[in-house]
């Protein structure tokens, strides 16, 4: 039909947007009812992610008039102002492209979706699709030593108990800073951290650990993760070997994988890592040790074998990690001195977190880096990580300048000991002389222990018939990366009440009687 024939007939052509409207208003509700279902969006949310879907989709194409903010309020029944702030959004992010005297449209780069779009959560739901996704190292990261999906109960290991954390008090020193806040503290810091708070942890370190440091050594991190990934990004580069506890710390394997090092695994025996000729083939630029409560084994690393790796690392040209993740708590004797303290070659990076005397969600800990990589290590934090949260650490300067700290950690000491020696109680039925015979190791630090077992026995179904009891433990062969002789359960008891440590020990010893005969 020409236009000389509309007209005579009276009758005026509707322009392609007026035609398609209902369609696509029809499409717009139903998207916004599926939304307003699945999520708490509000209105003017939901109208941006129906109209951005629309185009991706293609119902409304590039260089497509968009109805009047008028009509799509009238059609959809929404306020005039709910729908402007949707299409102002999308114009802004590029979607839609407004003309002067014309109306709104639909640019002519927005990519239409395919055919063969995969439909939004597949990728979720079907783990094929999600590994060919990520990379290798990808992979490895979303599937490897990973505790996510382990349940926190009582023996969960790893866990320490906040429920006694002075919270009124670290309030009213939060608050208190956030009062007195300047601008200087809400921007980002490039000394590596509050200076006052650095200088409290030299303190700290020189008298209970023995580390030789000067205040501007210490970097303050997010905790044991970031400190580790600093050194793993700025010691060593991709494919360089590092020398790893077997069995290890899934949280240090993360660090490194990430980063694209080889990891070497080196036995550990009752005196801490082991590294023989073997090992030496396989030169490390890092050495990770957990040496005065190896994780998860507890082995404390006698002075000889810390004196012999020390040794290594200056043969190898190497840097030694130590992480000091619990030494506050040492229940014969006092904790013991740091292999930073023995270092007379400026080869070991210390570090340390708050998490297990404070509260986990602190995300606080130290890095103490030689003097010679100081600069390097604050530029690159400044770089990487973007460090901030100055008013926190001002308060934890405060709370541990106070004494507050000390207190809190004389109190966890003395409550962590009592649930210690009750879990050795419950656990001594089952325990025995022989060579073979369940033992215990790792009991005289920390907030776990390691229950040793028989090579021959199935750790991983003893910790599973557990956890069907509600009772999580984790397996000491899960920790391990090459060998194949170490079997037993790791414990935990800092987040056990005494009642819980009463009455579900007896089942923890129970099971491993069972499986033992």
């Amino acid at each position: 039909m020409t236009m000389g024939a509309s007209c005579a007939h009276g009758m005026v052509p509707l322009a392609a947007h007026e035609r398609h409207r209902p369609m696509l208003s029809e499409f717009l509700l139903a998207e916004m009812n599926r939304l307003g279902a699945q999520n708490a969006l509000p209105f003017h949310r939901q109208l941006y992610e129906a109209l951005r879907r629309a185009m991706l989709d293609g119902k409304l194409g590039a260089g497509e008039r968009l109805p009047s903010s008028r009509d799509l309020a009238q059609d959809l029944n929404l306020s005039r102002n709910t729908v402007v702030a949707a299409i102002n959004q999308l114009s802004v992010e590029g979607y839609l492209a407004s003309r002067v005297g014309s109306g709104t449209y639909v640019n002519d780069h927005v990519p239409r979706a395919s055919g063969l779009r995969t439909p939004r959560g597949a990728l979720a739901q079907a783990p094929h699709h999600q590994a060919a996704l990520l990379s290798q190292r990808g992979e490895a990261l979303a599937h490897r030593f990973s505790a996510t999906g382990l349940e926190v109960q009582p023996f969960t290991p790893g866990i320490a108990d906040f429920s006694a954390f002075p919270l009124a008090l670290w309030q009213r020193l939060q608050n208190k800073h956030w009062r007195m806040t300047y601008p200087d503290m809400l921007d980002y810091n490039t000394s590596g951290g509050y200076a006052p708070l650095r200088r409290a942890i030299a303190d700290y370190l020189r008298v209970f650990r023995s580390v030789q440091l000067e205040a501007d050594q210490v970097i303050v991190t997010t905790g044991t993760q970031q400190s580790l990934e600093l050194c793993a990004r700025l010691l060593a580069d991709h494919g360089d070997t590092v020398w790893v506890e077997d069995p290890a710390y899934w949280g240090a394997m993360k660090a490194f994988i990430a980063n694209g090092q080889h990891v070497h695994p080196v036995p550990t025996d009752d005196e801490g890592i082991r590294p023989t000729e073997a090992d030496d083939a396989q030169p490390p630029k890092l050495i990770y040790v957990t040496p005065s409560h190896q994780y998860p084994t507890g082995a404390v690393m006698s002075l000889t074998r810390r004196h012999q790796l020390l040794a290594t690392a200056r043969a190898h040209g190497a840097w030694v990690l130590e992480d000091d993740y619990d030494s506050e708590y040492r229940f014969s004797g006092p904790p013991l001195s740091s292999l930073e303290g023995l270092d007379l070659d400026g080869r070991v990076l210390y570090m340390g977190t708050f998490s297990k005397v404070l509260y986990p969600g602190l995300k606080l800990g130290y890095l103490v880096v030689p003097k010679g990589l100081v600069e390097p290590f604050r530029q690159a934090h400044y770089d990487l990580h973007r460090p901030g949260h100055m008013p926190t650490q001002a308060a934890l300067a405060e709370f541990i300048e106070m004494g507050h700290f000390a207190s809190a950690l004389r109190r966890a000491r003395q409550t962590y000991a009592e649930r210690r020696q009750c879990l050795l109680e419950a656990l001594r039925p089952v325990l025995g002389d022989g060579p073979d015979a369940p033992r215990i190791s790792g009991a005289e630090q920390g907030l776990h222990l390691c229950l040793r077992l028989p090579a021959q026995l199935d750790d991983r179904a003893i910790a599973h018939r557990l956890a069907q009891q509600g009772l999580i433990v984790r397996p000491l062969s899960a920790y391990c990366l090459s060998r194949q002789d170490m079997r037993g359960l790791v414990v935990g008891y800092g987040y056990a009440a005494l009642a819980d440590i009463q009455r579900c020990g007896p089942v923890v010893a129970a099971a491993v009687k069972k499986a033992v005969g």
